[in-house]
């Protein structure tokens, strides 16, 4: 049996607005969603799937899972994301692979932006 990732869900509160944000940020369209819901992407496409799920309780505490996102110059990158919305946590560092800034999205989910070298 072989089994691949298709997807991820990410609870928010405020759906569009998060969804819109990474919306923007990834250049990735809204696909076929159920009511509630927003998804970005397509079944069958060469990315997974982001879904955003309506939940009632704000995020509490650090994610235990974050989305890594390649950029060509981290300074732009992080300027993007918070133009967007969202805010530069203040971590940034560098490692012989690349530099990796760690970002929160409009409902504090944290990813990481991340140059290589």
């Amino acid at each position: 049996m072989a089994n691949r990732w298709v997807g991820l869900t990410i609870d928010c509160v405020d759906v569009q607005r998060v969804a819109d944000f990474w919306s923007a940020l990834l250049d990735r369209p809204r696909g076929e969603s159920l009511p509630g819901w927003v998804v970005l992407g397509q079944r069958g496409d060469p990315q997974p799937r982001l879904l955003f799920q309506p939940v009632t309780e704000p995020k509490r505490g650090k994610v235990r899972l974050h989305l890594d996102v390649a950029v060509d110059d981290i300074d732009q990158g992080i300027a993007q994301v918070i133009a967007l919305g969202g805010r530069f946590t203040g971590d940034r560092y560098a490692y012989e692979a690349g530099v990796v800034a760690v970002m929160a999205d409009p409902e504090e989910h944290e990813f990481c932006l991340v140059q290589y070298s």
